[in-house]
């Protein structure tokens, strides 16, 4: 079946990853007016935070609190006005190792802060604490898909409540021994404030469409595989880590131009996210 279109107006973005620092310069090397050299992820200390809990910040805190900070202050909106959507494939490797390192040793207590930052969500709740933002909070894994998951979340949420969304996805590496199962080699994401209806300073609209069932077309399938990035290092940087999966839309809108993008969710299922800019 194919579903009616969410309209969303896309107000500010936000990028960081293996050699993206941020949104203006990530948006050259989309345009391809900078080159793409990869090196790895630098994460900000995150100062929304008190000294005390900046110190313990895993690297998940971090890289979503330099997201949600970026996107928001490109959008000219309060964080507290937002309500929001997080989405993760992996969450905290690094935190999650540590603790399966104390588990297998003899001396096994596992620390208060290793577990309180064990829950999938723990990085959604230190952006809301931190931005006083009492609006309504999705957190959401869906492997592979959880770009996909998180962008139809916030835009059946931001549509059908005529919310202002914060939309944040990202994933983090896992050391070894996890790394050999599930091989993402660095800390990466993005963010988006969606607003329900067009206000100045819009960038693009998205009209986005779930396509599953009988719509779900050889035309769908071979959208998806012209999705590839042109350059072989943004590819494996797309393909390597699944927040990444959203570097063909954020090519699209650093272009200026109009185009559809294919985004691959559940098995079967895809995005169809057509852009207009502003």
């Amino acid at each position: 079946m194919t579903t009616p279109a969410l309209q969303l107006w896309v107000h500010g973005l936000a990028v960081l990853g293996p050699g993206l620092a941020n949104w203006p310069q990530a948006r050259a090397v989309l345009r391809g007016e900078e080159a793409y050299a990869p090196a790895a992820t630098v994460l900000p200390a995150p100062e929304m935070l008190p000294p005390a809990e900046r110190r313990r910040s895993s690297r998940v805190i971090k890289l979503v609190m330099a997201l949600g900070a970026e996107a928001c202050a490109q959008a000219g909106l309060a964080p507290s006005a937002l309500a929001s959507v997080f989405t993760s494939s992996t969450g905290d490797g690094h935190n999650c190792h540590a603790i399966c390192e104390v588990l297998a040793s003899d001396q096994r207590d596992v620390s208060p802060t290793r577990f309180h930052n064990s829950v999938h969500n723990t990085a959604a709740g230190y952006w809301c604490i931190a931005a006083q933002a009492t609006g309504p909070c999705q957190v959401l894994a869906a492997y592979d898909a959880s770009f996909a998951a998180g962008l139809l979340e916030a835009a059946v949420q931001g549509v059908c409540e005529a919310r202002d969304m914060l939309l944040v996805a990202y994933d983090a590496d896992y050391p070894e021994p996890l790394r050999a199962t599930r091989p993402v080699p660095d800390a990466a994401g993005l963010a988006m404030v969606l607003r329900a209806q067009q206000q100045a300073g819009a960038l693009a609209r998205l009209d986005i469409r779930w396509l599953g069932g009988q719509s779900v077309s050889a035309a769908a399938t071979d959208a998806e595989s012209g999705q590839e990035m042109a350059t072989p290092a943004l590819e494996q940087l797309r393909a390597s880590i699944p927040a990444m999966r959203a570097l063909p839309l954020l090519q699209l809108l650093a272009s200026g131009q109009a185009g559809r993008v294919i985004v691959p969710s559940l098995p079967g299922q895809y995005l169809q996210v057509d852009v207009t800019p502003c």
